[in-house]
């Protein structure tokens, strides 16, 4: 147990500090404070010792400087346990400090307020506040550390029922508290100076600031638990910024899937919806009207279709929510509403509904990509890369028609979305047969096919990778495929293309692989 004699006080979010330092002190605790928090509590008639008194300078440099001082970290800093470094306090008449209540300067909060300069943003890095909180959490063993004010109730509970005193066990966990607060602010720092000022695509060290945002009920399976963060300077539309008007808390696979949608809907410029399920796409269609493309999807695969995430890139208007309303959905994500959609689709109790406030649209630079594995982190580029007819190289005897490469390039679209091995079949601008995740290509040509059914005589074909063999084109003939867009690049690329000649085919490659491991 450590008893609470000495606290200092400096906080930028008062919440419940006033409250806080007024039980501190009817436990007889002595109070340093500085600035404006000094003041508040002043006002509040509330005893504090100005931090200047204490080292006997003032605050200086417009506030830059007023707690880096050897009075305040020595009696931070000090072992109480080591008689050296109590003499060394006795002899310089310095006193310790048992309590040290701080957090930090609103960095987070400048950056994302509008209008906000880059030197509104330097002046709100903290210097002197993460210098006091490392300090008490590494000599947490005799000092409190508290970053959180909701942390301020338990805290006094804990005191009034010990005499003022804080046990080991709430000592570590203060420490841990405050080490990660520092950890973050520093990580927000330095991610978001990076994207502003850094020049190297992967740096030499990798700051991640992301804080939490959410429990999850379980992770992807109920045996696992699961939590949602967020990155706070996320640009553009994103899960994490979108509205949930309707339904029940996100689930980690609604957040996946919600994802994916909204991946592919960037991609697509025309109205368009994306059905999906385990974030590959069991329907996608663009139209005229949002409600036409919607049932066009849906009824790509309507099995598969059951409990679906729906992505349109349209407002969300009365007669597509009629539709949507026919079937069993989990989630409906769109950049906006109208209000006969939301009261048809709040009908059901479920439904979660989702506006992103904002059009869904390719990013201006996209985010980097990462994948977790254990001991480590893979990081690349995003793999947009916007595909024009004019640069597909045609590699058949036949050239495609006009309409066939309008309908390659929607299905190349479609293909970069699917788990490899993939294979898309589509007419205009649908899908018809969409075959995922398959470990040969011939069979997700085959379960493509399947899907498609009579829709797929006079479809063209998209694959995400190369074919290694000829067998997927044989595959695609017996469907009824009439044009093939792939990357190229097989060993066998010959074999291939010597097969849709054969099929009178029409085949172009790309010379880009869209490939999703």
């Amino acid at each position: 147990m450590v008893k609470i004699e000495r606290a200092l006080i400096s906080v930028s979010n008062k919440t419940g500090v006033v409250e806080f330092a007024s039980g501190l002190k009817q436990m007889g605790v002595e109070l340093i404070s500085t600035g404006g928090t000094a003041s508040m509590l002043k006002k509040n008639g509330i005893d504090a010792i100005e931090i200047s008194q204490v080292t006997g300078f003032p605050e200086m440099l417009d506030g830059r400087v007023k707690t880096l001082h050897p009075l305040i970290h020595a009696g931070i800093l000090a072992r109480r346990d080591l008689p050296e470094h109590m003499k060394t306090l006795s002899d310089r008449g310095i006193k310790k400090i048992d309590m040290v209540v701080v957090n930090l300067y609103p960095f987070k909060e400048t950056v994302l307020k509008p209008n906000s300069t880059i030197e509104d943003i330097i002046e709100n890095i903290d210097i002197g506040g993460p210098s006091m909180i490392r300090a008490a959490a590494k000599n947490h063993e005799s000092v409190a550390v508290v970053t959180n004010p909701g942390r301020y109730g338990q805290v006094l509970d804990e005191m009034g029922k010990s005499g003022g005193s804080l046990s080991g066990e709430t000592l570590r966990a203060l420490m841990l508290e405050a080490f990660r607060s520092t950890a973050f602010y520093d990580s927000m720092i330095a991610s978001y100076l990076g994207r502003i000022f850094g020049s190297d695509l992967y740096p030499p060290t990798l700051a991640l600031g992301f804080e939490k945002d959410m429990d999850l009920r379980y992770g992807e399976n109920p045996n696992q638990s699961a939590a949602f963060y967020t990155d706070p300077f996320a640009a553009g539309v994103c899960i994490s910024r979108c509205e949930r008007l309707h339904g029940k808390e996100l689930s980690f696979n609604n957040i996946l899937d919600l994802e994916a949608a909204l991946e592919i809907l960037r991609d697509f410029e025309r109205p368009t919806s994306c059905v999906l399920k385990h974030t590959n796409p069991c329907g996608i269609a663009s139209a005229d009207r949002i409600s036409d493309a919607f049932v066009v999807a849906y009824n790509v695969d309507p099995v598969a279709a059951f409990g679906c995430v729906i992505g349109v890139n349209r407002e969300l208007d009365d007669a597509t929510a009629t539709e949507i309303s026919k079937h069993f959905v989990e989630a409906v994500i769109a950049p906006s509403y109208t209000t006969g959609a939301l009261e048809t689709l709040m009908k059901k109790k479920n439904i979660r509904i989702l506006r992103t406030n904002a059009p869904i649209t390719q990013d201006e630079k996209p985010e980097m990509k990462m994948k977790k594995i254990k001991g480590g982190l893979l990081v690349q580029t995003s793999e947009y890369i916007k595909l024009r007819p004019e640069s597909l190289k045609v590699v058949t005897k036949r050239q495609p028609t006009d309409e066939e490469v309008k309908t390659m390039l929607f299905a190349w679209k479609v293909v970069k979305h699917v788990w490899s091995n993939a294979i898309v079949y589509a007419k205009g601008e649908r899908a018809v047969g969409i075959g995922a995740g398959q470990m040969s290509r011939v069979d997700s040509s085959m379960i493509a096919a399947s899907k498609a059914k009579e829709e797929a005589r006079g479809s063209v074909m998209a694959s995400d990778a190369f074919f290694p063999f000829r067998d997927g084109v044989d595959e695609a003939a017996k469907a009824g495929v009439v044009a093939i867009i792939q990357p190229g690049g097989s060993v066998r690329d010959e074999e291939v293309i010597q097969a849709a000649n054969e099929y009178n085919m029409a085949m172009v490659f790309t010379g880009m692989r869209v490939f999703r491991h």
